[in-house]
Order: structure tokens, then C-alpha cells, then sequence
């Protein structure tokens, strides 16, 4: 028998329309959002309340300087003699905001995610003692219907035990009227 071949696009959607994936979207849509709040956060809340305590302003501005900028030097003629030259500078200010962006996020994301496995653990503990209710219920029908069912046999086997001693007694009821019987036909 020969196994369907699937295709790209047929593989494809079955990716795409299972759950998981689309709650990973919305996860990576919100998270960005998220992103944005807390870079806003830090740029114009944060920064600015610690640029009162630094003399430059803005941690923006605090940076080792490797290469200072220069401006073009132009001729006469007003061609470019020099060109421009960029800055080069270690920008120490910005990598500690990217730092407290991280540091933001990654609590931000601690508490939820906290919060998200104390419900499952609560959830977790609920259905265990549902489970074991439910098995202490089913462990309690289980000794009645023992029970029941011991009690059904005792009263077969008392049943049974007597309808054997009524069988015995019966029996020698008709021995004794056989030998009567026996002694009547040797007297005649």
C-alpha cells in the first residue's frame, strides 16, 4: 500500500492552524507590544530621572570617545579636501539602558509566569483531590459490593447447608420406613 506523499503547502498548514502556533504568535505580537513599553519606560521615564544625578544629563551621554567626529574640510573651491568622520565612541549609557530593558522585561515576565504556575499548581491540587475522592468512591462501593456479595454468599451456603440436612433427614426417614417395612413383610 502506498503512504500519501505530503506536499510543502500541505504540511505547511497543518503547522500553521494548530493551536500552539497561533498562541506563539499572539505571544511574539504582545511580547513586541510589551517591548515597546518597557523601552518607553526606561527612555523617558527612567533615563531622564537619572540624568538628575549625572552631571552630563542623559545617560545617552555618557560614552568613551575613541575617535572624536570631525566635520569635511573643503577647498577654496568648495571640493572635499577631508572628508567627514563619524564618531566612534563606546556608548556606556545606552548599553545600561538596553541592561535595565532586560532587566524590566525579564521581571515583568518572572511575575506572570509565577502567577501562570501557581494556578497550575492550584488546578494540579483541585483535580488530585477530585482524583482521589473520586477513588476513595469508588474504593468504598467496591468493599460495599464485597460486602454485599460475602453477605449473598453466606446466605447460599447457609441455604445450601440446610437443603442438604433436610436431604439427610429425608433419607433417613425413608431407611427407617424401609426397614419398618422390611420387619412387617418378615413378620407376615
Amino acid at each position: 500500500m502506498a503512504k500519501k506523499k505530503s506536499t510543502f503547502w500541505q504540511d505547511f498548514k497543518k503547522f500553521v492552524t494548530r493551536g500552539n502556533v497561533v498562541d506563539m504568535a499572539v505571544g511574539v505580537v504582545v511580547g513586541g507590544a510589551f517591548s515597546k513599553i518597557v523601552t518607553g519606560l526606561v527612555n523617558y521615564i527612567i533615563n531622564p530621572f537619572c540624568g538628575i544625578f549625572i552631571k552630563k544629563g542623559d545617560l545617552d551621554d555618557i560614552k568613551t570617545i575613541i575617535t572624536p567626529a570631525a566635520e569635511a574640510v573643503l577647498d577654496e573651491a568648495g571640493e572635499v579636501v577631508t572628508p567627514a568622520v563619524a564618531e566612534v565612541a563606546i556608548l556606556w549609557g545606552t548599553w545600561f539602558q538596553t541592561i535595565v530593558d532586560f532587566l524590566i522585561t525579564a521581571f515583568c515576565i518572572f511575575v506572570v509566569l509565577r502567577i501562570i504556575m501557581k494556578a497550575k499548581d492550584k488546578l494540579e491540587e483541585k483535580q488530585k483531590a477530585e482524583e482521589a475522592a473520586k477513588a476513595a468512591a469508588e474504593a468504598a462501593a467496591k468493599a460495599e459490593a464485597d460486602a454485599k456479595a460475602a453477605e449473598v454468599a453466606a446466605i447460599a451456603k447457609a441455604e445450601e447447608e440446610e437443603r442438604r440436612a433436610e436431604f439427610k433427614a429425608s433419607i433417613m426417614r425413608q431407611e427407617t420406613l424401609l426397614e419398618e417395612l422390611v420387619n412387617i413383610m418378615k413378620n407376615k
